[in-house]
């Protein structure tokens, strides 16, 4: 966790194991029945990944630990990075093995990939409308369970930033909380007194009267939930740099920009990893 409270994901080799092998039990199961019953199980091959569509790739290693855990065999020829804009028509990897590992794992492979790099592409659509202002763009838990590394790894690719992790690496007090504990500032109380000052505090306010008892409270950062900008504005001129602010709620591409002129630090984008839209790759024996 960085000083402000704001997570950059890592993913171990043993948690990225973990999640392809599930995902390969899920999809091969006991074998694959029509590949090891077609090809001969000495066959290898050559094949390659293409992008069909502009955007940006995230998920190569995955891809490629997907095709090494089926086969020690597998030589990989990598073109491209996680993060690169790609085009139309770019190879982004050449691979050779055994035809039977690489037929099994070319969908979950692909599911991977394709998810990865459509989280990414987004992402990278917002971080580029806001490239002229300090406002960064941060990512959020709605991500599908089980997948939640892979999900904000792929927006870390595309040039966002990632919020915490879960529950348990930064104190969010929404507005729930605050009913159970009497008010912002008992809720912020109760944190402060039962936790290490290492955790950040970030407070979900709705109006300037929250915003001034968050900020009396001293939260580190307080999120502006569903405000109008008019009202974002005042907020950040109230908050004045003694904390972070977050802006949350319906953000959109053709809204960022004015929320960025209200002097936002984070606006948090649950779409970029709750309705991803695939980057459309495809896989392709050579002839």
């Amino acid at each position: 966790m960085t000083d402000n409270g704001i997570t950059n994901i890592n993913i171990s080799l043993q948690h990225a194991d973990e999640i392809i092998n599930q995902a390969l039990r899920e999809d091969v199961g006991p074998g694959d029945i029509t590949t090891d019953n077609i090809i001969p199980e000495d066959k290898t091959v050559s094949a390659f990944m293409k992008s069909k569509e502009e955007g940006v790739v995230a998920g190569l290693e995955i891809t490629e630990r997907v095709f090494t855990i089926l086969s020690k065999d597998i030589k990989w020829k990598q073109h491209y990075n996680d993060g690169d804009k790609v085009k139309p028509g770019d190879i982004l990897v050449e691979i050779d093995g055994p035809h039977r590992a690489l037929l099994t794992g070319e969908r979950t492979a692909l599911n991977f990939l394709q998810r990865m790099s459509g989280i990414a592409t987004q992402t990278s659509r917002f971080v580029d409308i806001l490239k002229p202002y300090k406002t960064r763009i941060l990512d959020t838990r709605k991500t599908v369970p089980g997948l939640r590394l892979l999900d904000k790894y792929a927006v870390k690719a595309g040039g966002g930033t990632n919020h915490r992790i879960g529950l348990y690496d930064m104190v969010m007090i929404k507005d729930n909380h605050i009913k159970v504990a009497g008010g912002i500032k008992q809720a912020v109380e109760k944190v402060r007194s039962g936790l290490a000052s290492e955790f950040k505090i970030e407070v979900e306010t709705s109006n300037l009267d929250e915003v001034r008892e968050a900020l009396d409270s001293g939260a580190d950062i307080i999120m502006l939930d569903n405000m109008d900008n008019e009202t974002m504005k005042a907020a950040t001129e109230l908050i004045q740099n003694k904390a972070l602010t977050e802006a949350s709620g319906n953000m959109s591409l053709e809204r960022i920009k004015e929320v960025a002129e209200c002097g936002i630090d984070f606006i948090s984008v649950g779409s970029l990893t709750h309705s991803v839209t695939a980057l459309d790759i495809g896989m392709y024996i050579k002839d």
